[in-house]
């Protein structure tokens, strides 16, 4: 419960010093910026600590507005029709690039928006019970092989990017592996733990504290590196499929027709503040690797993912809710 209790600690602080930077912010200037996420989630938390640099950084005054719902549809819509005058921006994750595959949308990613910068990205790791017989991920896949349909596995979802993830594990490894559901990445490590599910592709954040315990066992990290306080836990990558890398990410976006310079402006805060070396325990603490890339890189990164997931979506034939 220790990390836990830490993020708990540091979105009641963010909380309350995100106002108190605003009220003495020297400019006029207000950026608003939409999380389509609950409030005290990754993303909310990741905006805070970043809204929070800016101000003492560039006294700018920022507000921070959570808009869930629809699976972060809402607030995404709110910011495609925002004034595009670089006052207005948003956060996105995997999603942004996932809905546009199984719903019908007044936005379309790759044109309704101007990508700002890529924040950062979380691993993906792959978890068995601790008193799982599968001790590598490649023994797990074998069984798996051996016997179709036999084996399960959980994350988020459906048509989440951990269940994606899997599906496209599972494409690779030529695998029939049965998908159980859940509405929580949390729920899925429980259910897990009880011995109810085979594996879950889960949040690193989430399943670190469960494997450090002992009481989970982590077989794989799905990104294209090991985790620091890993070591010993090596990638799919390095587990006999080279080109697999998957990672949840962060990144900005502004309506389409934001002026470049705006863009630019904010991608250069950005850059500044995910790689600020005061702010590196908090992004350690949330289970993030800062990225903060220019804009041009980040449009590249997303027109990349929107086309692997819908390779991925439709060879898996993913159905969504």
């Amino acid at each position: 419960m220790g990390r836990l209790f830490k993020l708990v600690a540091l979105a009641a602080s963010l909380a309350v010093a995100g106002p108190l930077a605003n009220a003495h912010a020297q400019s006029s200037r207000q950026v608003r910026i939409i999380v389509p996420f609950p409030a005290g989630g990754g993303a909310d938390l990741l905006t805070r600590v970043l809204t929070e640099k800016w101000t003492q950084a560039h006294g700018v005054s920022t507000l921070v507005e959570n808009r869930p719902g629809a699976a972060s549809v809402i607030g995404t819509e709110a910011a495609s029709r925002a004034a595009p005058d670089g006052n207005t921006i948003a956060i996105v994750a995997n999603s942004f690039i996932i809905h546009p595959n199984f719903k019908n949308l007044s936005y379309e990613p790759l044109t309704s928006f101007e990508p700002v910068c890529l924040l950062a990205t979380s691993p993906q790791v792959i978890v068995v019970n601790s008193t799982s017989p599968h001790r590598t991920l490649t023994a797990l896949l074998d069984e798996a092989r051996a016997r179709p349909g036999a084996l399960s596995h959980a994350s988020v979802g459906p048509a989440s990017a951990q269940h994606i993830a899997f599906e496209q594990l599972k494409l690779l490894a030529k695998v029939n592996m049965v998908f159980v559901p859940f509405n929580g990445n949390t729920p899925a490590l429980n259910s897990l733990l009880g011995g109810h599910v085979g594996t879950v592709m889960s949040n690193y954040a989430e399943a670190v504290e469960q494997v450090n315990a002992g009481k989970l066992r982590a077989l794989a990290v799905a990104g294209k590196t090991r985790v620091e306080g890993w070591p010993n836990v090596p990638t799919v990558g390095e587990q006999g499929f080279r080109d697999y890398a998957v990672e949840v990410w962060y990144g900005l976006i502004a309506p389409a027709k934001t002026p470049k310079d705006k863009v630019a402006e904010l991608s250069k805060w950005c850059a500044e503040a995910m790689r600020a070396p005061d702010l590196k325990p908090k992004w350690d603490l949330q289970g993030l690797s800062p990225v903060g890339s220019t804009a041009e890189e980040f449009g590249a990164h997303l027109k990349k993912q929107s086309d692997d997931y819908a390779r991925v979506i439709r060879e898996a034939n993913i159905k969504g809710e």
